[in-house]
């Protein structure tokens, strides 16, 4: 439903009461929503931008109640509220938690489940969610199969009694893997578990995991959505108000990891632009994938929107673009690739995604030993950059 506010209008001494329908209706396209989900005028000021809200306290009556809506800052925060509203409309959801950083809303999802309980992952699954499932849940309980989810026979095989969660993450991090959103949600649901799909590479704009048949989303927000390595946070987004939410949400405000106020006013002013970034980031990522097929050096490039790519026709039903991120793995080994690393000049050498500037890294080196990535692999996260001189700038790397 659109959402509402009131304003008072003088007119000749006269109080009137104006109901301004904002432009949130989920029937609105992206780009409407994207600029306007979650925000409104400031009441007292009149300001069009929303005002970064630091206060950690919010007064209350004499009576004891909390007239304006906020209680405490670790249950409650304007700004927190207002990206929480806007996630769960751009995603189509009935309701969204903002955390301190994906890991953090990862974790909360798996918190919300019992000791016992079994999980399928992805054998390429980003290296942070798989540490917490093999490090620390594991410890608490918690069995976790990690497989190929590009193969829904083998994710049917693998279903347990005891299995209660089934986590996608597509297309995966680092080898750009897709799975079939609708057909592991279906097995998923006939084996009476949740499907969970990582959606931070994809971002609202070119997949919408809820329209397949997903229970929840997890997206690092710093990454496309924020959109300018200039901030922290993770949301969980449902498809129903369930009591499984219910879980996230008791998690997130007692355990007290929740996005911060600037955090959370970051993001919701970088998805404003989302829209027309995710389109810039995928035709530099095309122009990209198509270069280094064509280079002698290079053995193998990973980027779905290739029609050589194994999960190509997948992710083209399920995705209205391919994305930002680009993995190439390169001849002559681990030398090789960071040899190519360190050459490359428009390019800079870090880690994270989903920024307006071009990221190069040597993946395996930063990952954990638990993880099988190979030591000639290349991951790029593709910026806003003239795609040209991107092109240009690995010919000279790889050269």
């Amino acid at each position: 439903m659109p959402q509402k506010w009131l304003q008072e209008i003088a007119i000749e001494g006269l109080a009137i009461d104006a109901r301004v329908a904002r432009p949130q209706d989920s029937s609105m396209k992206l780009e409407t929503l994207a600029v306007h989900a979650g925000y409104h005028v400031d009441s007292s000021t009149g300001a069009i931008v929303a005002p970064v809200n630091l206060s950690m306290t919010f007064e209350r009556s004499v009576d004891g109640s909390y007239p304006g809506g906020y209680t405490y800052g670790r249950v409650n925060n304007p700004n927190r509220e207002a990206l929480e509203k806007c996630a769960a409309i751009l995603e189509g959801g009935a309701a969204a938690a903002a955390f301190a950083s994906g890991s953090a809303a990862a974790m909360s999802v798996f918190q919300a489940l019992s000791p016992t309980d079994h999980v399928i992952a992805p054998k390429d699954v980003f290296y942070g969610t798989s540490d917490l499932l093999r490090d620390l849940f594991a410890s608490w309980g918690l069995e976790t199969t990690f497989l190929d989810m590009t193969d829904p026979a083998i994710v049917r095989k693998a279903i347990r009694p005891k299995t209660k969660l089934v986590w996608i993450e597509t297309p995966s991090n680092p080898l750009l893997k897709i799975t079939d959103i609708a057909e592991v949600s279906a097995i998923a649901h006939e084996a009476g578990a949740i499907c969970v799909c990582d959606n931070t590479w994809a971002t609202p704009v070119l997949q919408t995991p809820f329209q397949f048949g997903a229970d929840v989303i997890v997206h690092a927000s710093a990454k496309y959505l924020g959109g300018h390595c200039d901030t922290a946070g993770g949301l969980v987004i449902a498809r129903k108000e369930d009591c499984f939410f219910a879980k996230v949400r008791k998690i997130q405000t007692t355990g007290g990891a929740v996005a911060a106020a600037l955090d959370s006013w970051l993001v919701r002013r970088g998805i404003r632009t989302l829209p027309y970034r995710m389109r810039g980031h995928s035709e530099n990522a095309m122009k990209i994938a198509r270069f280094l097929c064509q280079h002698d050096g290079v053995e193998a490039v990973h980027y779905p929107g290739l029609a050589g790519h194994p999960g190509h026709k997948v992710a083209a039903r399920q995705m209205t673009g391919f994305g930002g991120m680009v993995s190439f793995q390169v001849k002559g080994g681990m030398a090789k690739a960071l040899q190519v690393v360190a050459k490359a000049q428009v390019f800079t050498r870090a880690t994270s995604l989903g920024g307006t500037e071009s990221l190069i890294e040597h993946r395996a080196s930063l990952e954990s030993r638990a993880r099988r990535t190979p030591e000639n692999l290349i991951r790029l996260s593709v910026g806003l950059e003239h795609g040209d001189d991107l092109v240009e700038d690995l010919a000279q790397a790889l050269a």
